[in-house]
């Protein structure tokens, strides 16, 4: 038996309907737990074969462990696309230094990198350029949709603790709410760092330098939140560069990404927690708790479909794989998430063929169908939803 558990701070009607939630989910992950007959959907799995293979071991130095707190031998890590234009998936592979391109097919392009680079975070802005960061490189980049280089923007900064020096290792990328403001998490510096449109850089520190900053996401609050992985802390950032944080109630949750919700909230996942939680703008916070088959499955990335529906990430460990137990993508019911009741179900867990992916990121693609990405396996993932 999995059993669910649940933190909330909420008050009024609100309160009664996350509370009605909270219940859905909690009788869910007891009565039912997961339960891999029951897809909401098909995946299917494109396999990146970069055009240079670099081993890993070349830029063992550079990198830092990423979410179970292990190193990894594969490469491919967010995933993105122009959400006010459509067109293509566009994908970081950071062993690899490339950007790659991957057609509704699974037909890629690879795009160079300069070589011990590092590319991590990825987004497109308002006017369709695309930002990069250059994680070892100390860099974000600029560019057209033809891998074009437009920009090369220098984010270094006195990082007397910082693996590299005076390289606070840019990692995630957030657009701000004007559509051309960048911002971008330091890794290891625990800094949040801006690009005004003019290109001047400014970094604002975060309470620890061991806080490990991974994700950040505009709010609908017109502030910038930020997952902080070490800290086990969510981070709210004004476009002054004012830093407020809230302590998440799971010790050592972890948290991985962060993206605005239907509702008016920011919500986030919990690796270690194997929880995803809603965080008000004022910072309070109510956790659910995601049933698993295996007390060591944890989670990664998260993201909302277009019918209000919440997919996240779950997998087994690095190194550890189980041909017994799959690693899936889970759909929390939207019926679960707003407290109506409704719907097949709170839970549906999608099952994918390959083991140790090391999942890492998820989006809703321009097709309406889920698009993620395994990172040790070096692949592409997307879930058909089912209708």
């Amino acid at each position: 038996m999995v059993r669910g558990e649940f933190h909330m701070s909420l008050s009024g009607s609100r309160a009664l309907a996350w509370a009605a939630a909270a219940a859905s989910l909690l009788l869910a992950s007891a009565c039912t737990g997961p339960d891999p007959a029951d897809p909401s959907g098909t995946v299917a799995e494109f396999a990146l074969a970069y055009p240079s293979q670099p081993p890993a071991a070349a830029h063992a130095e550079r990198s830092t462990p990423h979410g179970d707190g292990v190193a990894h031998d594969g490469s491919t890590h967010e995933i993105t696309w122009d959400e006010r234009s459509g067109g293509d998936m566009w994908i970081t592979g950071q062993m690899h230094d490339s950007l790659v391109r991957l057609n509704a097919d699974g037909k890629a392009r690879f795009f160079p990198m300069p070589a011990g680079s590092g590319p991590h975070g990825i987004v497109f802005d308002s006017a369709g350029r695309l930002w990069v960061t250059l994680e070892f490189a100390g860099r974000i980049l600029m560019l057209d949709k033809d891998g074009k280089t437009l920009a090369d923007i220098p984010v270094a900064i006195d990082c007397p603790k910082c693996p590299l020096p005076n390289n606070p290792q840019p990692h995630g990328l957030g657009v701000g709410p004007d559509g051309r403001t960048i911002w971008f998490t330091g890794k290891t510096a625990g800094v949040v760092g801006r690009i005004d449109p003019d290109g001047k850089v400014a970094t604002f520190p975060l309470s620890s330098p061991d806080s490990l900053p991974i994700y950040i996401k505009a709010g609908p609050d017109g502030n910038m939140w930020v997952t902080m992985l070490n800290a086990s802390r969510i981070a709210r950032v004004t476009p002054e560069g004012v830093v407020t944080e809230f302590v998440i109630p799971t010790e050592n949750s972890r948290p991985i990404a962060i993206v605005p919700g239907p509702d008016g909230a920011m919500w986030f996942s919990e690796e270690a927690g194997s929880k995803v939680a809603r965080i008000t703008m004022d910072g309070k916070i109510t956790e659910f708790a995601v049933p698993r088959s295996d007390p060591r499955l944890i989670l990664a990335g998260l993201a909302f479909d277009g019918e209000g529906n919440l997919w996240t990430q779950q997998y087994m460990p690095h190194k550890t794989p189980d041909p017994n137990v799959a690693d899936s993508i889970v759909r929390i019911d939207r019926s679960a998430l707003n407290g109506s009741g409704s719907g097949a179900g709170p839970f549906a867990f999608n099952p994918v063929p390959t083991r140790d992916t090391v999942m890492h990121r998820i989006v809703r693609g321009p097709d309406g169908n889920m698009w993620f990405t395994e990172m040790n396996a070096d692949k592409v993932g997307r879930l058909t939803i089912g209708r």
